[in-house]
């Protein structure tokens, strides 16, 4: 959603850092090959069942935080820019929604048109559909406006979507039932509710900031509220997924709300970029660098603290180690006002994170808990100030280019692997190789990469012709 015009390289940067690790942690080989800090906490190998009960996090469990981070860092970036070309809020709420539903029929669509949902043993003609889809999505996301030849091509998008939906009305699928409502990519479905609320509730509070927080208290209250036993009002709120007879929970629960305690700090920093777009930049020196090495060491210390669950006191420690890093980076290095204001703002989400950390059985990615909103919030405030320190530094500008190109076109990379990379694998016959070639754990995790690799280089050629999908 962000305007190119006003683009700030290190959400591009935290979101390509997301979209790589959700497509690696997808990718690598399963069935105990690699530790158990390599996938989710909650579905832990060799069985990679989930497990409800099992507190902790992982690197896996922080992707999809920082992604929804990003989705609101951004918010305030694009809007800001379409309010002061005078573009009223309800035309931008009425986006809003055309948005909701073109990314719920995305979730429905990639989701059903995957080799293996379209057939128990996929054919070729599966896998060749599978590519069809992802050719079909092209037409339905991208502006071909863009391409100056708009007249003649204006009937791709409605003739795109149309051939989609008979192909959804038509294909049997694996279990022979056809189309469902219920057959769909949640984190697509996720994310399409934190767009559209989160811009909602942006739109509604743009000169007042704070009370975002307080519609905050409001939803956790709710959640809160509805756990307990017996039938009351707010439970029956919160349950509320039919009209008429008619179930609407595929696309909404009020349950899903819960990641606004990402998506709305994730504002609060794309105001700060905002409010410091004019500040001058700090130069570049060995002393930021070294701080930014020492906070991401510790982070990923605590994190591997947070996944053991057995050593409480050096999570504190840690914790002391990075309020003190921060005072002696203020003392003696001076802050800008931005790096400041994203510092406090991730010390005080890590500090009632780990405050909360006990509740709730621990903290979790799914059930996801306070502790796990909180603690993931407090990272992409921290990492963005550790990615405004590095960008600088000549030696990782092709590393940070190729993160930011990466970040720029999601949609792309999210669904490349499963409708373009491995269809071809398939269609060439190293489909079998491919899933079973891995047989210890450093092959097990170059697998990942290999496949990382091939997933990026589509999503990298495909920014290099402008080719940006946009819902």
């Amino acid at each position: 959603m962000i305007s190119a015009t006003n683009r700030v390289q290190e959400v591009d940067i935290l979101r390509g850092i997301a979209i790589l690790g959700m497509v690696l942690s997808g990718s690598i080989a399963f069935g105990g090959l690699l530790p158990a800090w390599m996938y989710h906490a909650q579905v832990p190998p060799p069985s990679h069942q989930f497990d409800p009960t099992r507190a902790g996090i992982t690197w896996v469990d922080l992707v999809f935080p920082f992604f929804l981070f990003c989705m609101g860092a951004a918010m305030p970036l694009s809007f800001h820019v379409q309010l002061e070309r005078g573009v009223s809020r309800l035309s931008l709420m009425t986006v809003a929604g055309r948005r909701y539903f073109q990314l719920l029929f995305f979730a429905l669509f990639s989701q059903h048109m995957k080799a293996w949902v379209l057939s128990k043993n996929p054919s070729s003609m599966d896998q060749v559909l599978s590519i069809f889809s992802f050719l079909l999505l092209f037409g339905q996301l991208f502006d071909f406006k863009k391409l100056g030849l708009w007249s003649g091509l204006k009937w791709i998008k409605p003739i795109s979507y149309l051939i989609a939906v008979l192909l959804l009305y038509r294909l049997p699928f694996y279990d022979g039932k056809g189309f469902d409502l219920y057959r769909s990519d949640i984190i697509i479905v996720v994310l399409a509710n934190m767009a559209f609320f989160g811009t909602l509730l942006y739109l509604v509070t743009t000169q007042h900031p704070v009370w975002r927080g307080a519609l905050l208290v409001i939803v956790g209250s709710v959640i809160l509220s509805a756990r307990e036993s017996g039938d009351h009002l707010v439970k029956s709120f919160f349950n509320f997924r039919t009209i008429v007879g008619i179930s609407f929970d595929w696309a909404y629960k009020f349950y899903f709300l819960k990641y606004l305690f990402i998506v709305i700090p994730g504002t609060w920093a794309g105001e700060l970029f905002l409010q410091c777009r004019h500040e001058a930049k700090a130069l570049r020196s060995l002393k930021f660098g070294l701080w930014s090495i020492l906070t991401l060491i510790l982070l990923i210390l605590l994190l591997s603290l947070l996944f053991m669950r057995d050593q409480t006191a050096i999570c504190w420690m840690v914790l002391l180690g990075l309020f003190l890093g921060s005072f002696m980076r203020n003392w003696l290095l001076q802050y800008t006002s931005l790096t400041g204001s994203l510092v406090r703002y991730g010390l005080f989400f890590l500090l009632t994170g780990l405050i909360l950390e006990p509740f709730e059985g621990g903290i979790k990615k799914d059930p996801s808990t306070f502790s796990y909103y909180f603690v993931t919030t407090g990272y992409g405030f921290l990492l963005l100030v550790v990615i405004k320190d590095f960008i600088g530094f000549k030696f990782l500008q092709s590393v940070s280019s190729f993160l930011s190109e990466l970040g720029k076109n999601p949609l792309v990379a999210y669904v490349a692997g499963s409708l373009v990379v491995l269809p071809f694998l398939a269609l060439t016959g190293l489909g079998d190789q491919w899933g079973s070639w891995a047989h210890t754990p450093w092959q097990g995790f170059l697998k990942g990469l290999i496949f990382t690799g091939f997933v990026s280089v589509i999503t990298l050629y495909f920014n290099r012709r402008k080719w940006i999908w946009r819902s």
